[in-house]
């Protein structure tokens, strides 16, 4: 049966290598909000990062990778979304939509610490891997931070929870 997976924790948790893991464990498709807004807007990002403008633009993607989601989840395949998430309205909101349309959904909360989380979004700017976007400076590290919601112990219920305490 097709399922919709939610995966969000923290930047530089792990993110992104586990659902391109999960996706290929299940044969599901992945999509991740780093790569749908670099493609489509990185080349018109503002010199001066604002909010509005990245949210609007995070908006669009969501609606459309949603409008994907329900088209594949009906032809019977698994759909990773690995779009931040950093808001719990927003992981309620995901979950709501497929329960709306009785899509299973899975959620997945990967976490590090830190620490480590950021030694690794400042390496991936130098290494430019698999889960290269864009460069994401100390900066933007520290005000996404500012940005992200732990989850609540109800949330993490029936949650998948994955540790990725490596320096790797």
């Amino acid at each position: 049966m097709s399922k919709i997976h939610i995966v969000f924790g923290p930047q530089g948790a792990g993110k992104s290598t586990y659902s391109k893991k999960l996706a290929q464990e299940v044969n599901g498709i992945h999509f991740a909000i780093d790569d749908w807004m670099w493609t489509l807007f990185g080349a018109d990002l503002p010199k001066s990062m604002s909010p509005k403008w990245i949210n609007e633009r995070v908006g669009r993607c969501e609606k459309m990778i949603w409008e994907l989601s329900k088209n594949i989840t009906t032809c019977g395949r698994e759909v990773i979304l690995d779009l931040g998430f950093t808001k719990l309205a927003k992981r309620k909101k995901f979950k709501q939509l497929a329960a709306e349309l009785n899509i299973p959904s899975q959620v997945h909360f990967i976490k590090a610490p830190h620490a480590i989380r950021r030694k690794r979004v400042l390496d991936r700017n130098v290494n430019k891997g698999d889960t290269f976007s864009f460069e994401v400076t100390p900066g933007m590290f520290d005000f996404m931070e500012g940005e992200y919601q732990q989850p609540w112990e109800d949330e993490l219920k029936d949650a998948i929870i994955v540790d990725t305490n490596t320096s790797t």
